[in-house]
Order: C-alpha cells, then sequence, then structure tokens
C-alpha cells in the first residue's frame, strides 16, 4: 500500500485518466481533464525534483503548504494579532496614522484598550491649570548664530532615499513637507531631482559612500558638495555615522537597479554597483569628524551642520565629545536614530540585536551634553518608532528637541505593513521601483495625506502640553511623564533614570551610570580604539 501522504497525487492522475476516457463520450469532460492532467503533471515534478524534500515527500499538497506560509504575515496582521501587538507596529498605531492622514475622526469610544496596570504603562501627568495654545506650529531653532540658521518643526520626515523609496513618494513626501512647513531629510541617497520637483525643505545626508559630493573613487569631493549645498532648498547638512535600521553596516545597491535617475542623484555610472562602505573615509577619529562637520557648514555658507548616529560602543561617542571639549568645534545638532529604527531591508541580526533602543541612546547623548555645559549650544533630534504625539512627548521629556519619523510617514504614503519592502513587490507603490507598481501612488493625493499625517499629530501634540500646563515643547521634562515598573509600584523619568547636573563632567564628577564609571576616562578625542580593558578583555582568549 502506498503511503497517505501519496493518497492526493494518486487520486489526480486516476481521476485525470477517467476525465480523458470521459472525452470520448462527451467534451463535457474536457475541463476535468485539463485540471487534474495537469495536477498529475505538477505531482510528477514533484517526486522527480531533487531541490525540496517536501515536495519529493508531500507531491502537489506542498504547494498548499507554501501558499499557506506565503500569507502568513497577512493572515497574522489582520486575523490573529490583538490590535496593540507591535509587529513591527500594531493596528491602532496604524489606525491613527491613517485616521488623521485622511483627516477623519481619530477618536476613542469606551475608554482605553491598554492594560494601565501592566508593566511599562507609561502616562502623561496633566495640570489643573491647564494652558490655551494658539498654535500647533512648534518651532526650533537649529544652527542659532551662524549664518543661514533653520526654524524646524518639532516632527519632521526621517532619512529615506529615492531607490529604497520610489519616485513617486519621494514627490509626495517632499510635497507634503512644503505645504506643513517641516523637514524632508534626503537619506543617504542624496538629493534627486523628484526631491527637487515640489521645492520642500530638504536636509541633506551624507553617508559614506558621499553621493551626491564624491569622485570617480568614491571620495569625498568638494566641489560637487558646494553645488549642491549652496542651493536654496537644502536647510542642513547631516553626516550619517550610523543608522537604528543597520548601524555599522554598508552596503551595495547591484548594478542592474541602478537606473539613470539613481545615478544621476548619486553620481555613479549607471548600471554600475553602487557601494556604500560601512565606514567614512573623510576622517578616521573624532576630532577629525568636527573638523569634517565644521568643513561642510563654512563650505555651504554656513548652514546648519550636525550628524546622526545610533550609539554602539560607548567610548567612541564620549570620545567625540571630549573632542567638543578639546577643539570647540560643536555640531549644530545631533540626531540620535534608536536600534528600533528601520524603513527598508536589514539583516534580521542587525535589525534586532545591533544598535541601542532610542531611550538608552537618548539618554546617554543628552546626559553628556548637559554634563559638559554643552546642551544649551546643541540641538538633538530624534527617531525610532515615533507615531503619536505622546510618543514625541515621551522622546522630548527624554531630551530630545525633535523628533523624526520615517515608518509613520509611510503609512500616511499608504503603506500596509506588508513587510515587502526589500522584494522591489510594495503592494502600494511606497517602496518599488516598478514602474507599473508605483502608478498605483498619486503623488497629489498622497502629499495631502502626509500634510495632514503632520497637522493632525501636531494638533494633538499642543493638546498634551496644553494639558500638562505648558507654553512650549522645551518645557518638556522628565518629571512629566509616569512609567508603571511593577503592579504596585510607578516613577517618574525623573527619578527612574540618571539625570546629569549641568558641568557635572567638568568637575571631574562620574555618574553612577556603569557607561560612564568604565569607560569616560578612558575614552579619547583623538581615536576610536577601544580602551586599554577592553582591549586586555578581547585578548583573554589568547593567553
Amino acid at each position: 500500500m502506498p503511503a497517505s501522504r501519496y493518497w492526493f497525487f494518486i487520486g489526480c492522475v486516476v481521476l485525470a485518466a477517467i476525465s480523458l476516457g470521459g472525452l470520448t463520450v462527451s467534451k463535457d469532460w474536457a475541463w476535468p481533464a485539463a485540471v487534474f492532467a495537469a495536477l498529475s503533471l505538477v505531482g510528477i515534478w514533484d517526486m522527480s525534483q531533487t531541490r525540496h524534500a517536501v515536495r519529493r515527500n508531500y507531491p502537489i499538497i506542498a504547494h498548499i503548504r507554501y501558499f499557506l506560509e506565503s500569507i502568513g504575515p497577512e493572515i497574522r496582521q489582520y486575523f490573529i494579532e490583538s490590535d496593540n501587538q507591535e509587529n513591527p507596529f500594531s493596528r491602532q498605531q496604524r489606525a491613527i496614522v491613517y485616521q488623521r492622514a485622511k483627516n477623519v475622526l481619530d477618536k476613542r469610544p469606551f475608554g482605553t484598550q491598554l492594560d494601565v496596570y501592566g508593566d511599562d504603562y507609561e502616562w502623561l501627568n496633566h495640570s489643573l491649570m491647564p494652558t490655551v495654545l494658539g498654535s500647533h506650529d512648534f518651532r526650533i531653532v537649529i544652527g542659532e548664530g551662524r549664518a543661514k540658521p533653520y526654524s524646524a518643526s518639532v516632527f519632521n520626515i526621517s532619512a529615506m532615499s529615492f531607490g529604497a523609496l520610489s519616485a513617486n513618494a519621494i514627490r509626495a513626501l517632499n510635497m507634503g513637507a512644503k505645504r506643513g512647513g517641516f523637514y524632508h531629510d534626503t537619506g543617504e541617497g542624496s538629493i534627486s531631482q523628484y526631491h527637487r520637483e515640489c521645492g520642500g525643505d530638504l536636509v541633506w545626508e551624507i553617508g559614506s559612500g558621499y553621493f551626491g559630493c564624491r569622485d570617480d573613487n568614491g571620495k569625498f569631493n568638494e566641489g560637487k558638495f558646494v553645488a549642491n549645498a549652496c542651493t536654496d532648498q537644502v536647510k542642513m547638512i547631516e553626516v550619517k555615522l550610523s543608522q537604528g535600521a543597520k548601524p555599522g553596516h554598508g552596503g551595495v545597491l547591484p548594478g542592474v537597479k541602478v537606473s539613470p535617475e539613481i545615478a544621476a542623484a548619486r553620481g555613479v555610472p549607471i548600471g554600475a554597483d553602487c557601494i556604500s562602505p560601512s565606514r567614512h573615509s573623510a576622517f578616521s577619529n573624532p576630532i577629525e569628524l568636527l573638523q569634517f562637520v565644521d568643513r561642510l557648514r563654512n563650505l555651504s555658507g554656513g548652514k546648519p551642520a550636525g550628524f546622526k548616529l545610533a550609539i554602539g560602543h560607548p567610548w567612541e561617542w564620549f570620545g567625540i565629545a571630549k573632542a567638543m571639549v578639546e577643539t570647540g568645534i560643536l555640531p549644530d545638532f545631533i540626531v540620535v536614530d534608536g536600534g528600533e529604527g528601520g524603513t527598508g531591508a536589514a539583516p534580521m541580526e542587525f535589525s534586532d540585536h545591533v544598535g541601542a533602543p532610542l531611550r538608552e541612546a537618548l539618554l546617554l547623548v543628552h546626559n553628556t551634553l548637559v554634563g559638559l555645559n554643552l546642551r544649551q549650544h546643541i540641538r538633538i533630534g530624534a527617531a525610532g518608532k515615533v507615531i503619536t504625539a505622546f510618543d514625541i512627548v515621551r522622546t522630548l521629556a527624554l531630551g530630545a528637541d525633535w523628533c523624526n519619523a520615517a515608518r509613520g510617514y509611510m503609512f500616511a504614503l499608504g503603506c500596509i505593513q506588508s513587510l515587502s519592502c526589500h522584494t522591489d513587490r510594495c503592494p502600494t507603490g511606497v517602496t518599488t521601483q516598478n514602474q507599473l507598481r508605483q502608478k498605483a501612488l498619486v503623488p497629489e493625493d498622497k502629499a495631502t495625506r502626509v500634510f495632514q499625517f503632520h497637522e493632525n499629530t501636531l494638533m494633538a501634540f499642543k493638546e498634551l502640553l496644553a494639558a500638562a500646563g505648558l507654553s512650549h515643547p522645551d518645557e518638556l521634562g522628565p518629571e512629566h511623564i509616569i512609567r508603571r515598573v511593577s503592579s504596585t509600584e510607578v516613577r517618574s523619568l525623573a527619578t527612574l533614570h540618571r539625570f546629569m547636573k549641568p558641568g557635572e563632567l567638568l568637575a571631574g564628577e562620574l555618574p553612577d551610570h556603569p557607561a560612564y564609571r568604565v569607560f569616560w576616562n578612558e575614552a579619547r578625542a583623538d581615536s576610536f580604539i577601544p580602551p586599554a580593558q577592553v582591549r586586555a578583555l578581547r585578548g583573554s582568549k589568547l593567553v
């Protein structure tokens, strides 16, 4: 007796034979004959191929498994996951973006669905004397005292390159930013023709590939930088040291994907592999980094210049901070990218396990600058799963001046979290270079949604500020956010985390924090190399 796993295949063969025999009697047997014959051929193919053991053992029905596996994410997302299960964004989070982007009712009936007695539940303490705020258009001046300071919104579009996003997505984002008066970060893919069409404010991100300002060997080219940086549309210059999605990882855009438009934006040959090295060639230590930032600021005519980083080795960040003190060269801003960030493709291990999450990273950067009496001179932006007005409030309370969002604005464009960004088969035309697929995204319509998402989120942000009795985002502090740490205990962020006093590090007082205790004194302004004690531990296996 054949194994039961073959009965379906045998049944198809038998029914194919019966149907073919039936053709001699009536043409009505044609369709059954075609169907069962085709299934029989699939079964024969399955049993004869050598690459897939499941298909050899389960001819025909193995394909049902593959089909169910392929739609598993959709089944879980729409039918199994709870409204508040974040994988990576919950249905509730996506829904609030869609509602605000479409300018429809965004209220919730019947109370919260969150477990207010569960660990890590957070809330904003309100005031019995709420303020009345006239405008939700809160501004942060970056580069104050420079020749061309920039007045930024507190909620902007984070770095997403043309190439990762479609041309129509870039058009819609920039058009929405233009209407709303907020900025659009170019991503390291540089400034494309689609960024320029609508004239929205740009922050030009310069990564290790120096796209848009590189010579034929991939090194920084001063002349090409000036040509782009001095255009009126570019408001700030951002050097990308690392990003939350895949910190410490370079990348290669295969030559087959380097279209004429991408080649023109990045300054690379059409059809040639486009390489983003894992590290910069224009500098090799903290002092050189600051000198490079200062050079870009001067070449751009005095526009604010700074850098973006995800926090990894603490001593490297401490080295940069010490270099600021030693040289007196300060960036106008620092953007802290949390390890939970990410839009396009990244290796799973990098997405899941590389880079400090935003909370810890932001606290380290903010506290260090406070401890060196530099915080008042340097603005801090932050990015990492920022979706709602409460996300902005909490992030600013931890030390940021403004927030950026990538995936939130992708949702506003119509992204449905299909998790197919890296396949070029994005169902909504957001992350594909396929011309037919991206035609589904109409820039004029989606630009309105981008504008309305920003507008309505900041309206909600204004209401939260007013409820707390505050008048400006600068007044938000860690004392305003309360977190439940157990079923019987709650603590404000001010008591849950250690916040430095101004000048504390300059006075030689190290806070009770392991990163400072272990690495601060060993960090060097002239080198990123690990401290001696770290090198000794690495060498312990060789003893």
